[in-house]
């Protein structure tokens, strides 16, 4: 187990404590988070695209890194650009393709 810096320790003696108490949502909150999750990910269309054999690999490894499908992977990366919220995370693995930077 790594080494809690202090927030953690603060949360896990208030945990211990009993000052920290489990809310759960209401009824109407979980069927509202429901239906917001369910229309986020309806999958409605189908597209075909052409990528290069090394990118794909590139991907397919991203995706075993994630532990999903790499066609899972590759929605949830156009989903997080399209709704803004793509952050890269640095790679363990070494690149296949190189940029033309």
């Amino acid at each position: 187990m790594k080494k809690l810096d202090t927030f953690e320790k603060d949360i896990l003696t208030d945990y211990e404590a009993g000052v920290l108490k489990s809310t759960s949502p209401s009824k109407t909150d979980l069927a509202k988070f429901k239906a917001a999750a369910t229309a986020t990910f309806i999958k409605d269309k189908r597209i075909n695209i052409r990528l290069s054999s090394p990118d794909l690999m590139d991907i397919q490894a991203r995706a075993m890194e994630e532990g999903i499908p790499y066609q899972t992977f590759i929605a949830s990366v156009l989903h997080k650009f399209a709704a803004g919220r793509l952050y890269e995370k640095p790679s363990n693995l070494a690149r296949k393709t190189t940029s033309a930077n």
